[in-house]
Order: C-alpha cells, then sequence, then structure tokens
C-alpha cells in the first residue's frame, strides 16, 4: 500500500499514523482542529495528545477531508465513539467505492447501543459494508508511538484484512486476524467500564484481592453478555478481551482506570472530566 488515511488526531490516530508511517510512504490524517494541525505541520510533534514524540515526515496533516480521503487505500477511523456517526455521514462524497474501512474506537453509541461497526454499517453504502472491520486490543497509544512491543487484532471477514495486517505490521506491532468482529468490539467497549471500577477499588484503597476479583467476575460478565450478542466466547479470552482488560485496569496509562481512581478517592464525575483533554470512553459505555 502506498496510502493511508487516519481519521483522528488524538493520542490513538497520532501513534497509529506514525507507527504506520514506518511501512507507508503517505499517510494522511485528518485533524479536526485547525490549529493543532498548523502545530503537527510546523513542529512535528502533537503537544495536547502526545507530547515528546517526534512524528514521521510521511504524516501530512490536513482538515480536509476531500484531501485526507483522496486515493486512500485504507481508512483508520479513530474518532470518539459518540463523534463516529456525524463523521462518517461527512466522509461518504469523498471515499472511493469499496475502500476498506477499519474502526480503531472502542465504544458504544448511548442512544442506538451500536457498536462503532454497526454505526459505520447504518451510515455507509452497502458497498462498503463487506470491508468494514475493526482494530483492538491492548495497545496504550504512546508506548505504540515509543515502539513498545503490542499485539492487536484485526477483525473482520473481508479478504483483504491480510493485505492490511502485513501493511501495518511491524517487528514491534504484531497483528492478529480474527473473523469475531462483534466479539473484539464488544470486548474492547465493555472492557473500559470494569477498568473505571477496577480504578474506584484502588481509589478506595481496597487492596490487590478486590481489584483481582473484579478483573476476574468482569470478564465472566464480560463474556456471558458476548455470547447473548453474538460473539464467540473465545474472544474474549485473547488480546481484545483478556488482555485489553487487564492492561486497562492496571496501567496508569489508563484513563478510564485514572477516572476510576479519581471517583474512588470521592471527587466528583463532572469535576474529573472538565479536567480531561482525551476521552475516558468507558463513562459513555457505562
Amino acid at each position: 500500500m502506498e496510502r493511508i488515511c487516519v481519521l483522528g488526531a488524538g493520542s490513538w490516530g497520532t501513534a497509529l499514523a506514525h507507527l504506520f508511517a514506518q511501512n507507508v510512504p503517505s499517510v494522511r490524517l485528518w485533524v479536526r482542529s485547525p490549529e493543532l494541525c498548523r502545530v503537527l505541520r510546523e513542529r512535528r510533534e502533537n503537544p495536547t495528545y502526545l507530547p515528546g514524540i517526534p512524528l514521521s515526515e510521511r504524516i501530512e496533516p490536513t482538515t480536509s477531508f476531500a484531501e485526507a480521503l483522496a486515493d486512500a487505500e485504507v481508512v483508520f477511523s479513530v474518532v470518539p465513539s459518540h463523534a463516529t456517526r456525524g463523521i462518517v455521514r461527512q466522509i461518504v462524497p469523498h471515499l472511493r467505492e469499496g475502500v476498506p474501512i477499519v474502526s480503531a474506537s472502542k465504544g458504544i453509541e448511548n442512544e442506538t447501543l451500536m457498536t462503532v461497526s454497526q454505526i459505520m454499517r447504518s451510515e455507509l453504502p452497502p458497498p462498503f459494508h463487506p470491508e468494514i472491520a475493526v482494530l483492538a486490543g491492548p495497545s496504550f497509544a504512546r508506548e505504540v508511538a515509543s515502539g513498545v512491543p503490542t499485539a492487536v487484532v484485526l477483525a473482520g471477514t473481508s479478504p483483504r484484512n491480510v493485505e492490511i495486517q502485513h501493511t501495518i505490521s511491524t517487528p514491534h506491532f504484531r497483528v492478529y486476524t480474527s473473523r469475531d468482529m462483534i466479539g473484539v468490539e464488544l470486548a474492547g467497549a465493555l472492557k473500559n467500564v470494569i477498568a473505571i471500577a477496577a480504578g474506584i477499588c484502588d481509589g478506595m484503597g481496597l487492596g490487590h484481592n478486590t481489584r483481582a476479583a473484579l478483573i476476574t467476575r468482569g470478564i465472566a460478565e464480560m463474556t456471558r453478555l458476548g455470547r447473548v450478542l453474538g460473539a464467540n466466547p473465545l474472544t474474549f479470552a485473547g488480546l481484545a478481551g483478556l488482555g485489553d482488560l487487564i492492561l486497562t485496569c492496571t496501567g496508569d496509562l489508563s484513563r478510564n482506570r485514572q477516572v476510576g481512581l479519581k471517583l474512588g478517592a470521592g471527587r466528583k464525575l463532572r469535576e474529573i472530566l472538565a479536567e480531561m483533554r482525551m476521552v475516558a470512553e468507558g463513562v459513555k459505555t457505562t
């Protein structure tokens, strides 16, 4: 592949664009904020969401959907789940028919309870439906951008996923494939809720026993719900489920865990969210 489009210049979108630039000559990064776009171009750094990481010269920031999507061979959507529907509606006129679209967002739409891929299917014309895929797994943006060894899952049914897998894989970023798109998405969204609860446990000083019990019972509930909604239960024992759950419940870079820690310490949710620059998807999913 010669050109990839990444929609969303938050920490994860920026990290993925930087990663993809290792293998792809041109990575177009759509940025919502004109000011952030200017800074990205001039400084080759995202000081708002990923400070201290020098970005590849192959990344081309733009605020134009037309420019970002022109001749893109695959599109990665890395916008918050609650913004996905609006963004998809805006990009439809600029998409090449049949271009693969990969969701790298983890969340559920409040109003409809749809996953991100389901939102995409409801807004995109039918020719795009077979090419929708999902990227998930235990992957803090800063660690991926820094080259820390990471393994993730690319889920979908298109034969082209193998090409995408090979294109975005590096010696430090291993991509497995799965056909269980609903399972991978549910695991990625539901683990954020458990992560907030785990943070509350730690914020209240309840101890390691309590947190271990919560994580274990949490994965059991996630698996049961996933089975009812059509997922393969084994998916929840893999990278998208147990792997991401452990990372998000225990890692200090987890935004959802940080929300829980502050709640457990007695702070109000509205105060916590007001001081956060980035989205903690588990709040809306809860």
